[in-house]
């Protein structure tokens, strides 16, 4: 069954760059009444990933990286749910919502883009002691986290719980896992002024890659700078090496090393959101949705895909794909609502064409690395171009004069260093409060009285089991 209306419906699958940059164009292409667009997301609002690190070292207030797809979408419709599956053949979406019954969603056009998740493997432990760097949540979980173990190791007096408070394991060294351990290591070290007994060299940061270089998104010489600038700040970086075990937190990697470590961070790379794997497109070895370079699902003329779940044809360099990259999501998601308007209007469309313009990143505050267009940063202006671009890539000026604030702000006052890993876990305290007043009532009501109660509450309160 092929589903046909009056006014053709555009549903969009996943508010991430591709899905959120595209509702924004086809706002401003679409004439009044011509389509009628829906986006379909678990989230109601797009995260601006680049800015994760930032978030996660207290250099930007998190709600500034997060954009509500509510309010700068207004002329579309916000479906929060998960799409389950996709249909070309009757062309349906299938949401699970948060709460309700299902729906399907008919549509005259899709827009597949639901993104990516961390790449996993099957190693020992991980899956119980690991934590990604993909979400805002992730990032503020790790910022609470890692301030907290600074407040054990000043707290404790057992050096085993201290030495292991201390470590910090990230493994993945592409931009990603390079940015967010170098903004939390320099947070890090601020903070420990405030910490009494806990130095700097106290802590050790591993940064674990299975390659022979870390970032791959920047030539041998940068990569080495990189490398070398990581090294003098004391972080231990350990190339050529595999994370083989996490069990209960005590690290095994395949250099022989063995350690204890409260923290690991897992940020080597990704793969195609499972989505994919459960729709009737077109596929790639790699589970990616095959489409051409007008940025359409192969074999179709309704269906379009880009972003980290497609291979996009890189017709600046051919036989290859373009990377998952935010550079090129949101020029794709340009060009994918323009080819979808020419559709509706029956006009020609023109192939996602953009060379690789170059890759900057922050290593903390004023320390960056950067390669655009073959000119080569490092230190200050490098730290200040990562800042520039990013700024200018943020949907919205409101979301551009609240992260201006937020730097400007930084510039005359420390960062703040409050540990909320309490947030995680907000009914705790009120549980622990219910549990106590009926530990009170219980003797008047002649129920024996468990002594092991006060032991299990304190344990609960803490969070152990």
């Amino acid at each position: 069954m092929t589903y046909r209306s009056s006014v053709p419906r555009i549903v969009i699958v996943g508010g991430g760059f591709v899905g959120t940059y595209t509702a924004l164009r086809l706002q401003r292409l679409l004439r009044p009444g011509e389509a009628r667009v829906t986006l379909v997301d678990v989230d109601s609002y797009m995260t601006y990933q680049p800015f994760l690190p930032e978030a996660a070292a207290g250099n930007l207030e998190p709600r500034h990286l997060v954009v509500s797809l509510r309010a700068v979408l207004p002329r579309c419709e916000i479906v929060s749910g998960r799409a389950t599956r996709v249909c070309l053949g009757d062309r349906r979406v299938h949401v699970e919502l948060h709460e309700g019954p299902p729906r399907e969603i008919p549509y005259d056009y899709l827009v597949f883009a639901p993104g990516s998740i961390s790449r996993t493997l099957p190693i020992p432990g991980l899956a119980e002691c690991g934590i990604g760097f993909k979400t805002v949540e992730e990032a503020i979980h790790l910022r609470n986290h890692v301030l907290g173990c600074l407040d054990l190791a000043a707290s404790t007096i057992d050096e085993t719980v201290r030495r292991r408070a201390l470590t910090f394991v990230f493994v993945g060294a592409g931009y990603a896992g390079v940015e967010a351990l170098a903004e939390l290591e320099d947070m890090a070290r601020d903070a420990c002024r405030y910490f009494d007994g806990v130095r700097t060299c106290d802590m050790r940061w591993y940064l674990v890659e299975a390659t022979g270089r870390i970032m791959p998104e920047v030539g041998e010489d940068m990569a080495e700078w990189t490398l070398h600038q990581l090294r003098r700040r004391g972080i231990d970086v350990r190339l050529n090496t595999r994370l083989e075990s996490a069990v209960d937190h005590h690290i095994v990697l395949s250099d022989g090393a063995e350690f204890d470590a409260d923290t690991l961070v897992w940020t080597a790379g990704v793969k195609p959101n499972p989505l994919t794997a459960s729709c009737d497109l077109p596929l790639d070895a790699k589970g990616r949705v095959r489409v051409t370079p007008l940025l359409t699902v192969e074999g179709t003329d309704y269906a379009f895909s880009a972003g980290d779940c497609a291979a996009v044809p890189d017709l600046t360099n051919p036989g290859a794909t373009t990377a998952p990259s935010a550079q090129h999501a949101v020029r794709q998601a340009r060009r994918l609502a323009e080819n979808l308007v020419a559709t509706l209007r029956g006009e020609r469309l023109r192939p996602y064409r953009h060379s690789y313009a170059g890759s900057v990143a922050s290593l903390g505050r004023y320390k960056g690395v950067a390669q655009v267009y073959g000119m080569k940063l490092r230190g200050f202006p490098a730290w200040f171009m990562h800042r520039t671009y990013h700024l200018s890539r943020m949907p919205t000026l409101n979301r551009k004069a609240r992260i201006l604030m937020d730097w400007t702000l930084a510039m005359f006052f420390r960062r703040e260093i409050v540990s909320m890993g309490a947030l995680a876990e907000p009914r705790r305290e009120f549980e622990y409060a219910a549990g106590a007043g009926a530990r009170q009532a219980a003797p008047a009501a002649g129920a024996v009285r468990d002594e092991r109660e006060p032991e299990r509450a304190e344990r609960v309160r803490a969070g152990r089991p």
